[in-house]
This record gives C-alpha cells, structure tokens and sequence, in this order.
C-alpha cells in the first residue's frame, strides 16, 4: 500500500474529516484529494519532485500531502511558526520549486518557486493526471522532515512510502475504530501529528475533528460537545487541560496518548486523577515516521514510554557499542521497516546515525526492564523540547553570535512549567562592549521561530569551560539550578 491509498479504506458515506464548519465524508476528501491532484500536475509537479507544504491543520493540508504523493512526488511540510530565514533554508536545500501556503511568504530576497494559495487550489476543474507507473513502489520517498540540526541547519528526514505506512499499521494496537472520534490539535506538519491523528485515523476509517490553532477552550469544548474518542498530546497540553476541564467534560475518551517528551510523573498523576482516564505515554522520533514504543492502554507503568511497537527491533548499547541488558543503562537503537532512508543530500549524517546494520542510533539514553518496557533516562542530543517542539541549542547559539558585542554564548534547556522546558541564554560580551538584553532578544525573534527564542538571558564576565576549552554547559546549568536554589 502507498500512504495516498490509506484514505480509501473508508466507507464513502462516513465523515472523515470535520473542519469548522465543514463536514467532509470520505468519499468527497477522496475526490479533494484527485482534484487537487490534478491541479499539482498542471502546474508542472512530477514524479520527484519536492513540493513545499506551509499551512495550519486543515482539510487542504491532507488534500495537498496525499496528492503530492500520489504524483510519485515528495512532499515537505514545514512549520509554519519558521522565521523567513529558516524557511529559505528548507526551500533552498529541498530545491522547492512550489509550495502551498495558507499565507503569503515575504523573504528578503527573491526566490525562484511559486506560491500558491491551498485554500482555493483545488477550485479549479483541471485535466485527470496519468495514473503512477507500474515501476513505482513503497520503497519511493514520499515527505522530507525538517528537524532542527545540531551543527545550526536542520537535516531533512526521508520517509518512503513504506515507512509512513508500516508506521501507521504498526500503531494499530491503539486499537482505533471506524467509530473513532479523532481531534486533530498536534501540527499536521509534525510527524507525530500526521501519523498518528490522520493516518491512522484514515487507515481505520475514523472520523478526524480539525483544530487550526489550539486554545485550551476550544479543545475542552470539542472533546465535549463531539465527543472524541481519541486524543493525541503533549505534556504541556495535558497540563493546561487538566487545569481548565470539569472531570465529566473528558468522559467520551477511551484513549490519551502523551508523547513529543517525556511525560512528567505529576502531569500524569494530575490528569489521571481529575479525569480516571490514564495517559498512554509513547515515544518517537521523525527519523522513524515517527513511533517507536507505546503504551496499550490499561498496560501503563510509571514513568515509561512503554514496549517495542509490533516488528520493531529495539536494543541498548554503551558508549562501545557493546549490547547492554536488562536495567542497564545506555544508548537506543532501533530497525524496523519505520526507519527512514536517511537524511536529503546529506549522506555524512545519514551514515553517522544509522549503521551498516541499519540500526538507528537515536542518541537517547535509556534502561529497559525484564518486560521490555522502556524509560527514558537522558538525552545524547543537546536537545531542548518545548510544548513538543524540538529545539537545538547550537542553531540558536549563532544566531546570538551574529549579534554585536556577543563573544561567547551557550543555551541550556531550563524547566517550564508550561512549556516543559525553555531556553536560558548566557553570553559573554567583547571588550568594552555593551549588550542590551532586550535588543538581543528581539533580533533573536527576528531571526528565529518564537518558541525557539530562549525565555531567560544572563550576561556572566566568563563562561566557564572545560580543561580542553569547550564551554561547559554542564556546569553553567549546575550553577543555574544552584542560584535557583533547586
């Protein structure tokens, strides 16, 4: 099966997809989809080609993804809270030639792609486009995933075909329904989203409720008054719902899934409490379409991201690469049919995380017990993860190096409250040189996606660093929490 051949698994007079106010049976998103298809041929889209995809969750965002890859073409979803600056990154390096927007980009300088608007794409009648040839198969790249790179440029994840749909047929155990009620409220441009709230919901025939933009509110309100069944989220939204629902406005839900982070225990233990409905927590990463572990509702233990999903190889490794057993604690590797290709034009990366025996080194480290349940222990990658959202510290910290006056700059992930974790900035200005903190933080919003800007900045006279001259974030992070008095 390819991934735009999932949506015909439902019955053409149920709904699947609930959109403000439109309500979309399966049999009209199959004709949006062959319509928007067409349109995409017209206008030149061949088999290969890249097609940026830059618009909130919606039922033309699904309409332009399934189409795309229906063409043999390879769509790039990208998020939407990018500055213009990391924006022209992707489109320069995936050599993006159209992209669908929901609103029009303005760059500093002129490039050579076409935008066009996804709201109204698909109201014109155009010519069927030739059917894929025979030749074409699951092993065919179908999305690129940006994630944010640790060297300051984000690498794209090739996923084929294959891997997106094993992906959704591997997550079944979640035991969905054509019955299933399904809010939307993750982006559709995050991997996370996309597989777990559209594909499988498709491959199940269920029924899609689309939330554009989250708000609290909206959210409570729609598991209420339509009553979802199922829910996907992050910690930080089980947080803010947890504080703003009544205990019976929940009742519908059969499922909570939490994943994007690790779920803290309290958040758990609040949500369960108010509502007597446990959170399933899972794990992924986008370079595995992108689910790895879940939790089978009723099965969960404290403070794991649960077992291997059905045909994924998991195992634990030291810093030697030597096989580690049960409770010992050391690197994730995993292989299964879920694994991407590797990274777009970037065969260094590729081969730096994933091996010669295709296990990929996912750069987390954790212990797994004598049932095979997994915890998360650490992060390898210096990664901070705020409301779900992958942040790298490097990409920020030369962004802060470009600013005048700055002569060393590290960024640490903080605890948030809200968010999970955030960004805390110390620098360390040039000779005589002055630095306002609040000039920095808006060349900072400038140049990056809001969430990506650190919450808390600190001017100190030297950074500390290690006895070979590295920074030591370790340490600048000890004497953070010292001052804190945590």
């Amino acid at each position: 099966m390819l991934v735009h051949e999932i949506i015909n698994r439902g019955r053409s007079e149920d709904i699947a997809i609930v959109d403000e106010d439109r309500q979309i049976t399966y049999a009209q998103a199959v004709d949006g989809v062959k319509r928007f298809r067409n349109r995409l041929y017209e206008i030149g889209i061949r088999q290969g080609d890249r097609v940026g995809l830059f618009s909130r969750n919606s039922a033309e965002f699904i309409y332009t993804y399934l189409a795309t890859a229906s063409l043999g073409a390879i769509c790039v979803p990208i998020n939407f809270q990018l500055s213009p600056r990391e924006t022209a990154f992707i489109l320069r390096d995936a050599g993006i030639k159209h992209i669908l927007t929901f609103t029009p980009l303005e760059f500093d300088s002129q490039f050579s792609f076409a935008q066009h608007n996804i709201k109204t794409f698909g109201d014109k009648n155009s010519p069927d486009a030739p059917e894929l040839p025979k030749n074409f198969d699951e092993n065919s790249p179908c999305a690129i995933i940006y994630t944010s790179g640790t060297t300051g440029n984000p690498k794209g994840a090739m996923l084929s075909h294959k891997n997106l749909v094993r992906n959704t047929e591997q997550i079944t155990i979640l035991n969905c329904r054509s019955t299933s009620k399904v809010l939307c409220v993750l982006p559709m441009y995050h991997c996370f989203g996309w597989t777990c709230c559209v594909l499988y919901a498709l491959y199940c025939g269920a029924k899609i409720h689309v939330i554009r933009t989250f708000t609290p509110k909206e959210v409570v309100e729609t598991i209420r008054d339509s009553g979802i069944t199922d829910f996907y989220a992050v910690p930080s939204i089980y947080r803010l719902i947890t504080k703003l629902a009544k205990p019976d406005e929940l009742k519908t839900l059969r499922l909570a899934m939490c994943s994007g982070t690790t779920l803290p225990l309290k958040i758990a233990q609040e949500f369960t409490q108010k509502f007597n409905i446990p959170i399933s927590e899972g794990y992924g990463l986008s370079e595995a379409s992108p689910i790895v572990t879940l939790t089978i509702p009723g099965q969960e233990r404290t403070n794991s991201i649960g077992r291997a999903i059905p045909d994924e190889e998991l195992k634990v490794i030291d810093a030697h690469g030597k096989n580690l057993q049960t409770g010992e604690v050391g690197e994730l590797l995993i292989r299964g049919d879920n694994v991407m290709l590797g990274y777009w034009q970037n065969p260094q990366a590729t081969a730096d995380t994933i091996d010669a025996d295709g296990w990929l080194h996912t750069g987390d480290v954790v212990h797994m017990d004598a049932d095979g349940y997994l915890y998360i222990v650490n992060r390898i990658k210096d990664m901070i993860i705020s409301m779900g959202e992958n942040i790298y510290p490097r990409e920020v910290e030369e962004i802060i190096y470009r600013f005048d006056g700055i002569k060393d700059a590290a960024v640490v992930g903080v605890e948030d409250k809200l968010r999970g974790q955030a960004g805390a900035c110390f620098y360390e200005v040039q000779d005589s040189a002055t630095v306002d903190k609040s000039e920095l933080k808006k060349f900072l919003q400038k140049n990056l996606a809001l969430y990506k800007v650190p919450r808390e900045f600190y001017q100190l006279e030297k950074l500390p660093r290690t006895s070979t001259g590295k920074i030591s974030k370790r340490k600048i992070l000890e004497d953070y929490l010292s001052t804190k008095g945590l």
